[in-house]
């Protein structure tokens, strides 16, 4: 007997061993490196950014396209007796007769059938440097739409990194509010177990009750918010939204170097920097686009003709011409375009200008920020360290007699918000690395 009750309670032990093993398989651990990783190349929006990017790149290819000749083939089968049609279709078959000169039949011609197809090509040979600037002006949106991409990708990385640590930090209140019950529970018992010899009334165990209840709730609204943000990470960094993961918090943040550091690596590495500098190069080549409608343009034109009755009876012929097109007068519009351009171009090399104050601005802040977060993260542990010490002293007078049940409530009260705010600043420190990263053009 006792021997089968053994044997139950070692392979219920080793059942359970086995199933807490399954779910620490079936969890994935997830940094905020890799958090960031995936919300850049596995989301929905990350796939729409590279599909933007390959997108301009066919774009320069349709550009290029201007460079080579474009040729045409065409055919079509006609039948009719309008007279200019029968008579080009019986010189173009090259079955016109002295027969084809009487009056009677060039105006009641017979019915002809002609099956025609035809060659075209043309190549242009001077085009005012039209087609050299369309490429190279598809080459620089493609440069700026890859960095608009490199952009949005560090916003991807940077929410993703906000929510990865809304999750740390939901986690951290969620063991608070556990510990709050815990410590209210203790509480409880010692107001019961006080009043039970007579040395407090049922009203200290009523407030004790009361901040338990409180506790309890506080710990579920935590819990069903740690949900919905871990939830949301899924969702940001492009997993699916039943999938478990384990976050794994993060180090102390390095040290980052010094501010004017900081600024002359963004100005040389942030997204928005080299787009303001494309979107100056674009304006400049769309100025050059506008001068460009006062060259004259040069192009050849070839033709073939196969024309018969059917395709099978064609017979050949062809033609080839060069074309020189000058723009003599247009009532000024090229002019105007010409004068609109250098204007874009002004307001390009001024946007520039304001996009680069925006980047110091944008560093210089975020460093202060950080310091400022830091700052606070020093001072919140030691108010912590204070609470709990100060929580401690006021439960051992409570045991002596010496203080009130109000006064243990506030202490319980007063740690558990001060660990909320110490947290905060734990976790707000993290954030704002990620955000002097990005301001730095790191991520």
């Amino acid at each position: 007997m006792f021997c089968s009750s053994a044997r139950r309670v070692v392979v219920g032990v080793l059942a359970a061993g086995i199933l807490a093993g399954a779910d620490a398989l079936a969890q994935t651990p997830l940094t905020l490196a890799d958090a960031m990783r995936r919300a850049r190349t596995t989301t929905a929006a990350a796939r729409a950014l590279a599909a933007a990017d390959n997108e301009a790149a066919e774009r320069v290819r349709q550009a290029r396209a201007g460079f080579l000749p474009r040729v045409d083939v065409t055919e079509s089968v006609q039948r009719g007796d309008q007279p200019v049609y029968v008579f080009s279709s019986l010189l173009s078959q090259r079955r016109f007769t002295a027969a084809n000169f009487a009056i009677d039949a060039l105006n009641h011609p017979s019915p002809v059938t002609n099956a025609r197809t035809g060659v075209m090509v043309e190549q242009s040979l001077y085009d005012g440097g039209l087609t050299r600037l369309a490429v190279k002006g598809a080459e620089i949106s493609r440069d700026i739409v890859a960095a608009t991409s490199a952009g949005a990708q560090q916003d991807l990385a940077l929410g993703s990194a906000r929510a990865f640590v809304r999750v740390l930090q939901l986690e951290s209140a969620a063991r608070a509010s556990q510990a709050a019950v815990e410590a209210a529970e203790s509480d409880l018992a010692r107001a019961r177990a006080r009043r039970d010899v007579g040395l407090v009334t049922d009203a200290d165990v009523l407030d004790v009750e009361v901040h338990l209840a409180d506790m309890r709730q506080r710990a579920l609204g935590t819990t069903a918010d740690l949900a919905v943000a871990r939830i949301q990470l899924n969702e940001i960094i492009g997993a699916p939204l039943d999938e478990v993961v384990t976050i794994v918090a993060p180090g102390a943040p390095p040290a980052f170097p010094s501010v004017e550091a900081l600024i002359g690596e963004a100005l040389s590495s942030r997204p928005d920097h080299r787009e303001a500098d494309l979107r100056t190069t674009l304006a400049a080549n769309a100025r050059g686009t506008a001068q460009a409608a006062f060259f004259p343009r040069v192009g050849l034109q070839g033709g073939w003709e196969f024309n018969g009755q059917r395709f099978t009876e064609q017979r050949a012929s062809w033609i080839v011409g060069a074309q020189v097109q000058i723009n003599l007068f247009r009532g000024f519009g090229d002019a105007a375009r010409a004068a609109e351009a250098r204007h874009a171009e002004l307001r390009a090399q001024a946007e520039r200008e304001g996009v680069d104050r925006a980047i110091e601005v944008g560093v210089r802040a975020a460093a202060a920020r950080l310091d400022a977060a830091r700052a606070r993260e020093r001072v919140g542990q030691a108010a912590l360290m204070q609470a709990r010490e100060s929580q401690r002293i006021v439960r051992d007078r409570y045991d002596g007699g010496l203080a009130t049940i109000g006064d243990v409530l506030r202490a319980a009260s007063a740690v558990l918000e001060v660990e909320s705010r110490a947290t905060a600043a734990q976790m707000d420190v993290i954030v704002q690395a990620v955000e002097l990263d990005r301001a730095a053009g790191r991520l």
